[in-house]
């Protein structure tokens, strides 16, 4: 029975740091990916790239090349790893060992490489931009723009990940269940919902599209980034009309179960005031 309560205790303890972690490399990586590149352009001043030199000079440097060189290997030593922990072969052998923690170490090590990929991503500073906004008044009012509308998709992001049921999609709702001895959350799951989330893990694709390519200034090594992981999303998935479907049901449910409460609230109030006219 002890043996039981400890193996519990270190699941839960495993799962909540995994969480503060995942946390943590999330608000870096909205950091890294949006808000600092924006910062740079927030007065219409950009030191990003150097549009007085030619492409066929700076494609020639070395140490641009040297640059475009080390992000790539970060980009693939993301999408790598990524990748072969959701190939079912690699999963369904993990799982056999980790159990319950199977989803944890995976978003594990998706933050770990994230980490490594924000701490290590090399700026292109001795090449062109492919845009920037320089022209009064637009190179104030731009920034701006762009602050306001990745603002706008990161709250769009979070709340989509809240209705896509977030404890499960960290891992912590797995080991909940193994604690309880309720199996694996997704069994409990309909055949509707297992087969639009074996299609799509990750329903952020538009708004983080958005968030990569709209910037005052486009920079070399912002393009890798941005052309790479777009073009992983649009890989990712393949989803139908049969889950766009469930998408739409699901979306409308959760609507109604967040305006129920005041609904609720409002008929007990028009009770509440008949009653004091009645009396």
């Amino acid at each position: 029975m002890a043996s039981v309560t400890v193996r519990r205790w270190a699941l839960c303890t495993a799962a909540l740091l995994n969480f503060a972690f995942v946390f943590i490399s999330g608000a870096d990586f909205i950091r890294f990916i949006s808000f600092r590149a924006i910062y740079h352009n927030i007065t219409g001043e950009t030191t990003l790239c150097q549009d007085s030199i030619p492409w066929s000079v700076a494609l020639q440097d070395s140490s641009v090349l040297r640059s475009l060189v080390v992000d790539l290997g970060l980009l693939a030593l993301f999408t790598t790893q990524h990748s072969l922990l959701a190939w079912s072969p690699v999963k369904q052998a993990l799982g056999s060992v980790l159990g319950a923690l199977n989803r944890t170490a995976y978003c594990f090590a998706t933050a770990l490489a994230l980490q490594i990929l924000m701490h290590y991503w090399q700026p292109v500073t001795g090449a062109p931009c492919l845009w920037s906004v320089r022209h009064a008044p637009w190179s104030v009012w731009f920034p701006l723009l762009c602050f306001s509308l990745h603002f706008f998709c990161w709250a769009v992001i979070c709340s989509i990940l809240m209705i896509f049921d977030y404890p499960e999609l960290l891992g912590i709702k797995q080991v909940y269940y193994e604690c309880l001895g309720l199996g694996d959350p997704l069994s409990h799951k309909s055949p509707r919902a297992q087969r639009f989330l074996s299609h799509l893990r990750h329903p952020v694709c538009l708004e983080l599209g958005v968030v990569l390519w709209l910037l005052p200034a486009l920079s070399l090594d912002r393009l890798l980034l941005a052309g790479t992981l777009s073009t992983y999303l649009a890989l990712a998935h393949s989803l139908d009309k049969q889950d766009l479907a469930y998408l739409c049901v699901q979306l409308k449910s959760k609507m109604q179960l967040l305006t129920e409460p005041h609904r609720g609230s409002a008929d007990t109030n028009d009770r509440d005031n008949s009653n004091h006219k009645e009396k």
